[in-house]
């Protein structure tokens, strides 16, 4: 980044302002303080994801997949938790201001935050090793919110979408650099489900009052089912050939597709528990929100989560052989 005067004022009025629009924004950027005014009987959702480079992107991964991830990141636990956007906050920390790095940015970040409607209102910037973080804030019917501590035996288990689209897309920039490739090309769909993920807010506000439980996909399936399943004290068989695994696994050895659709993690897919009594709904909301809706198991009393093959017995997951780019 080539260096220049950073000045906190001068970065967010140069590059962000006028994106602080919203139907629940009362004062945006450029006071002291944010003012918001959630509908009456809301109730408010936060959350914050913090990105730092060499451990969560690359130093030169493109700005605006950057600023596009970084949202979408935080943006996914509002859909976990079936929260429509009010607003996102930014803190940045620039080694220097970059004009042309910081306008891609902006242009990544914003164009999601307009699509989702959720306005930039405020942010924070400092000198220092490259790191974001973004804090969003939503609003949830009072008592509507999905937990994690919901789930019962008997439930189906069901993700949306499909999964190891965006370990593929790590292992094929990976290999990309390896090669000595140029700067990589994002319409290209292995790095896009890597590099641009999707928010599932309106899968997350769907969801309300038809389940109590959810969440998002960050960290793998199994990682994140495991939460799901200690918060509501039950287990989980999975059905392995159920798992709907990402088009860009295709000819992969079996063992090591299935591993990574299980555990790759970066897919943002919602995870969600479903009354077995209403599985036939599955399908028309799956077709009223375009989005593959699968179910890959249930609860079950019985503590620990189950990978089985057709006859029922456990399967042994590979190893799946990656050195995932995320050490935290």
């Amino acid at each position: 980044m080539a260096d220049a005067p950073l000045s906190e004022f001068s970065l967010i009025d140069r590059f962000f302002s006028g994106r602080d629009r919203g139907p629940g924004v009362v004062l945006g950027v450029g006071d002291d303080c944010t003012l918001l005014s959630p509908r009456r009987g809301q109730e408010l959702a936060v959350s914050v994801d913090t990105m730092v480079c060499g451990t969560h992107f690359f130093p030169d991964q493109p700005a605006a997949a950057v600023g596009h991830k970084a949202l979408a990141a935080a943006l996914s636990d509002l859909a976990a938790m079936g929260a429509e956007p009010l607003g996102t906050l930014l803190a940045i920390t620039l080694p220097a201001a970059d004009e042309a790095w910081l306008t891609a940015f902006a242009e990544g970040m914003g164009r999601l935050a307009e699509r989702l409607r959720a306005p930039l209102i405020g942010g924070d910037t400092t000198r220092g090793p490259l790191s974001v973080s973004v804090t969003v804030i939503g609003q949830v019917p009072a008592g509507h919110a999905l937990r994690r501590s919901g789930a019962e035996p008997g439930n189906l288990v069901v993700v949306s979408g499909s999964l190891g689209g965006a370990f593929a897309g790590l292992q094929a920039e990976q290999e990309r650099r390896e090669a000595g490739g140029g700067p990589p090309a994002l319409q290209d769909p292995a790095l896009r489900r890597f590099f641009l993920p999707e928010p599932r807010i309106a899968l997350g506000r769907t969801l309300r009052g038809r389940t109590r439980t959810a969440i998002d996909l960050s960290d793998g399936l199994m990682a994140d089912l495991g939460h799901i399943c200690e918060a509501s004290r039950c287990g989980a068989d999975l059905q392995a050939e159920a798992i709907p695994r990402d088009p860009l696994l295709a000819g992969w050895p079996d063992g090591t597709a299935l591993a990574a659709a299980l555990s790759g993690g970066d897919d943002y897919e919602l995870l969600f528990a479903w009354p077995a009594r209403q599985r036939s709904e599955l399908r028309p909301l799956a077709s009223a929100l375009q989005l593959p809706l699968t179910v890959i198991g249930e609860f079950t009393t019985e503590p620990g989560i189950r990978v089985l093959d057709t006859t029922g017995r456990p399967v042994t997951l590979a190893d799946p052989g990656f050195d995932h780019f995320r050490t935290d």
